[in-house]
């Protein structure tokens, strides 16, 4: 998430981000009593990760889907630290944004290599998360769009996502159909949806941009 930074997006996207928000400056300003920065926890964020993909690669993917969690947990804590301390930085953006990337090839990563998913499908999925983002980030740096975050699915429903198809896959391992597990299910769905995402992004800004010229 973006260091504190309270942008506009349309209709209930907007309502929503302005009401989580509001409900997550409590756990930031719990973060800055125990002495930790935006940075830091994206940074914890990010081995974390690093973690839950090492699981899911061994076949823990009880534990794989515990990490996510907490991946989630410490990525939502370096806005809202943020946010309750004035702590956003234009870089911090950036790195956060990176970070995030780096994390989801991790999970993704171990999922493929665990066999859980073909690896195709694997690419699929990353391939689309990493072109949605883009797109936002290409929105927003070239277009100088305040925020581009629209779209079918943002990155905790992708999680969340790819958190149900693991817990399915544990407790129905038969899987949805021959040889092919809930996880990797998950992942088509991830990958079909991040980029309709993209695409929906594209719509918003050129719907925003308009014909308007480059520098």
């Amino acid at each position: 998430m973006e260091k504190g930074q309270t942008k506009t997006l349309p209709g209930i996207n907007q309502r929503k981000r302005q009401w989580y928000e509001a409900s997550s400056l409590f756990l930031g300003r719990v973060c800055l009593k125990l002495g930790f920065t935006p940075n830091v926890l994206t940074v914890v964020s990010l081995l974390c990760a690093v973690v839950a993909g090492l699981q899911f690669w061994t076949g823990n993917i009880m534990w794989g889907v515990l990490w996510m969690i907490i991946t989630a947990f410490t990525d939502m804590l370096d806005g809202s630290t943020a946010r309750a301390g004035d702590l956003g930085t234009v870089f911090g953006g950036i790195f956060d944004h990176v970070l995030d990337r780096y994390g989801e090839f991790c999970i993704l990563a171990g999922i493929t290599l665990s066999g859980s998913a073909h690896p195709g499908w694997g690419i699929f999925a990353l391939f689309g998360m990493l072109i949605a983002s883009y797109t936002r980030a290409a929105a927003e740096s070239m277009g100088k769009i305040e925020n581009c975050a629209v779209g079918m699915v943002g990155r905790a429903e992708k999680f969340l996502l790819i958190i149900i198809g693991a817990v399915l896959e544990i407790y129905f391992p038969t899987g949805i159909w021959p040889k092919a597990g809930w996880l990797e299910f998950a992942l088509i769905i991830v990958g079909v949806t991040s980029l309709i995402t993209a695409i929906q992004r594209l719509a918003y800004a050129k719907k925003v941009l308009g014909n308007r010229k480059s520098v």
